[in-house]
């Protein structure tokens, strides 16, 4: 069957909308085995949720990343330790009982970073949650019941 060139165009440009409407992909750490495993257990436990953002975990599937509104609010367990915690300047913020240290970036939403933990939990919020640390909340419980303090 021969497609004319309308119904051709048609689907080219039904794929390029698809495309560039994915979320991009989001790096996977690659922590130690130990660190692994609590961001196993903690990826279980994740909401489906975060501020009526469903979840829709990004490309590549892996149980160190989690993502919630299409890349609204991204989720990476198991990152490096930011150099940013060795500066004593450093912001810190709490949410319910977990202490996070706060990278701001221009043209981009806050980065939040565990601090105390056995692995490190990063959680990236887009430009809409810039003054905005509610998203937090949400994953208060689940990395204090997976991912141990570092005492």
């Amino acid at each position: 069957m021969f497609l004319g060139p309308s119904a051709a165009v048609l689907v080219l440009a039904a794929a390029g909308c698809s495309l560039s409407d994915a979320q991009p992909p989001v790096p996977v750490p690659t922590p130690s085995s130990e660190a692994a495993a609590y961001c196993a257990s903690l990826h279980e436990e994740l909401p489906e949720t975060v501020l009526d953002q469903e979840r829709s975990d990004p490309s590549p599937d892996s149980e160190l990343t989690a993502g919630w509104g299409d890349g609204a609010i991204v989720l990476r367990c198991g990152v490096p330790r930011p150099a940013k915690m060795d500066d004593p300047q450093a912001q810190g913020v709490e949410a319910d009982g977990v202490q996070w240290m706060l990278e701001e970036s221009e043209g981009s939403g806050p980065r939040f970073t565990t601090t105390y933990r056995k692995a490190y939990v990063e959680v990236t919020l887009s430009s809409a949650y810039a003054h905005d640390i509610t998203p937090l909340a949400a994953f208060a419980g689940p990395v204090e019941k997976t991912v141990p303090g570092k005492f």
